[in-house]
């Protein structure tokens, strides 16, 4: 007779977490983490770089990379230690850059001002998350678009790592077009590839990770950019790099000149509601679209397509997005290369935590941390992506009803560089296309009204 009963809890961190019960191990947690880790300790250096455009205070660059990576922490603890899933976050790109130069530098509202605005936002999402309302439009979002959102976030994945390596780039004639073949970081990025991948067809335990590290040792070789415009060499200083220890250690500097500077009253003033509203949007489903799929990639999603302690796992998005506005920077929120850390294996919270913890090291390591060229994680990006097109064969491809609107959810993520777009476009067509064709029942109440509300902000924004 099999035993069935599931596997008994051997310590308090696996009671904590979960891990047998999800058929996990510590270990391999922390290796999803430190994957997860590595996957998006870029934001450290970009957030700043484009945050710096219009934030302007005493040795900026430092000061906003401290409250990245706190804000980063905070939010992947949240989601570790309370919602218990396996998500990172940390500020967004996107949001960061519609913050500094559509808000601030186009706008021209004070910088302080817009961090309200995202404060606002934050708590808006934690509201609708604790009425649940957030769950109850996950939960009508059909299942064909629910695996299309999966299958599009890998599109998505992908790009950004062909992107990031130089094996994609901006064409004037055709669009995009295949990058110089000669350059390293190209051919290093498309080495890794192919590494990481036989290593996976081997089940070479950490296959992701190991590939990420053995590029990196490459590119430090090389000495390859760590990030888009910066400094070669693997240990080089940035600008206002107040200490060292051997070229290994940076002082960490407290960001009192950004945290609590937020104006909410200002953010509420009519003029700017339009803006709390944009930022409310964009992260709303962008957020609402990375969680799912990845929730789904990760096996959380039963049959009705609901996912456990969903109005905890919402609200942790926006207590962090309210956070990260208090420390300092744009919107908190949850990234998509968590999805590496879930190609590890990683299943619980642990996973999160585990990038909390390294984000609260790079305050002292950031130095160690640059070390590592975006050839070498690009590969990581690129393979997780096509995992996660593995959904894709459970779209109804012979229901024209149901792959319309899948192959434009997974097309417009990575051609409008949005998961907001991709969900916002998949669920409008969904809903015409079933309503023209007098299938009106097929389609939750729900899903009509959030159709109806798209619309009208992009019938809006065509006016703007």
């Amino acid at each position: 007779m099999n035993d069935t009963s599931p596997p008994v809890p051997t310590s308090g961190l696996d009671r904590f977490f979960g891990l047998s019960a999800s058929g996990s191990t510590v270990s391999r947690e922390l290796r999803a983490g430190l994957t997860t880790f590595l996957t998006m300790s870029y934001i450290l250096f970009v957030n700043p770089q484009v945050l710096g455009n219009a934030i302007h205070v005493p040795n900026g660059f430092v000061q906003l990379l401290m409250t990245t990576a706190i804000a980063a922490a905070f939010g992947s603890f949240a989601m570790g230690l309370i919602a218990r899933y396996p998500f990172a976050q940390a500020p967004g790109m996107g949001l960061n850059a519609f913050f500094a130069f559509t808000v601030v530098l186009g706008m021209k509202v004070p910088w302080q001002t817009a961090l309200g605005a995202v404060f606002i936002s934050g708590l808006l999402f934690v509201l609708l998350s604790v009425l649940g309302a957030r769950q109850a439009i996950v939960r009508a979002i059909p299942t064909s678009l629910k695996f299309a959102i999966t299958g599009g976030i890998g599109a998505f994945l992908a790009f950004l790592g062909l992107k990031t390596a130089g094996v994609v780039v901006a064409n004037p004639a055709t669009y995009l077009g295949l990058g110089t073949i000669s350059t390293p970081s190209v051919w290093l990025a498309l080495l890794g590839v192919v590494v990481t991948a036989v290593l996976m067809a081997r089940r070479v335990t950490g296959a992701i990770l190991w590939g990420i590290l053995l590029t990196t040792i490459i590119g430090i070789a090389l000495h390859l950019p760590v990030y888009e415009g910066g400094p070669k060499g693997a240990l080089q200083a940035f600008p206002g790099f107040t200490g060292n220890l051997g070229g290994l250690l940076g002082t960490p500097v407290w960001p009192g000149d950004l945290i609590g500077k937020l104006d909410i009253a200002g953010a509420l003033g009519l003029g700017l509601l339009h803006v709390v509203f944009t930022f409310f949007f964009v992260d709303f489903f962008d957020a609402t679209g990375t969680l799912t799929g990845l929730s789904q990639r990760a096996g959380y999603l039963d049959e009705r397509g609901d996912m456990p302690r969903a109005r905890r796992l919402f609200a942790m998005d926006g207590l962090a997005a309210m956070f990260g506005a208090v420390m300092g920077t744009s919107t908190t929120t949850a990234y998509v290369e968590s999805a590496s850390g879930i190609g590890e294996g990683g299943r619980t919270g642990l996973t999160a935590v585990t990038v909390g913890v390294l984000f609260l090291l790079s305050m002292f390591l950031w130095p160690l941390a640059a070390a590592i060229p975006a050839a070498a994680t690009a590969p990581a990006l690129i393979l997780v992506g096509a995992l996660m097109m593995d959904g894709v064969k459970h779209v109804d491809w012979d229901d024209i009803s149901d792959a319309v609107p899948a192959f434009l959810t997974i097309m417009m993520m990575p051609l409008t560089f949005s998961i907001a777009n991709g969900v916002s476009f998949g669920i409008i067509s969904y809903c015409v296309i079933k309503l023209l064709a007098g299938r009106v029942k097929e389609v939750s109440p729900v899903l009509y009204v959030i159709a109806a509300l798209l619309l009208g902000r992009y019938l809006f924004m065509m006016q703007g």
